[in-house]
């Protein structure tokens, strides 16, 4: 999610949309995982906290060529271990199959904050299960504000 966020703050300069483009339309297949490529943009200070000397871009899934693509819903989900939504106010966390909703990380959250991987934790009714980022020793430029415009909300999803 760090890279996401990154992403959405410093590449694609707080255009929800766009991201989810990059992420979703551009890579129907899903991805194997994503890459540093995201950081493009990104102050040097926050590339170096996120990626350290590590510079891959990110895999895509190869193209299917049997019909009918995969596509995950409620029925199918049952192999994944987190789902991510793409929405103009932020990424919400779905942290188990089959959860109507999860937890909403806003896009101008600080990319360097660390997130709990414990599922129970990411509740709409709670709070983001995360710590306070570290105090930065270089100032980095800040977050682009999000359009207040509001597309249709975008799934991802983590294999």
């Amino acid at each position: 999610m760090p890279l996401q966020l990154a992403a959405h703050q410093h590449r694609f300069s707080g255009d929800a949309e766009a991201l989810a483009a990059y992420l979703i339309d551009e890579a129907p297949e899903g991805w194997s995982y994503l890459g540093t490529d995201l950081l493009d943009g990104a102050p040097d200070a926050l590339r170096q906290h996120l990626a350290g000397e590590r510079d891959e871009p990110g895999s895509r899934y190869p193209a299917h060529r049997a019909s009918p693509p995969l596509i995950c819903t409620e029925r199918t989900s049952s192999g994944l271990g987190w789902s991510y939504v793409l929405h103009p106010r932020g990424i919400e966390v779905i942290s188990r199959p089959g959860a109507e909703r999860g937890s909403v990380v806003t896009w101008d959250t600080d990319p360097r904050v660390r997130f709990r991987d414990t599922a129970s934790l990411w509740r709409p009714d709670q709070p983001i299960p995360a710590t306070t980022p570290p105090c930065p020793t270089v100032r980095t430029a800040s977050p682009a504000t999000t359009s207040p415009s509001a597309p249709t909300p975008r799934k991802t999803a983590r294999r």
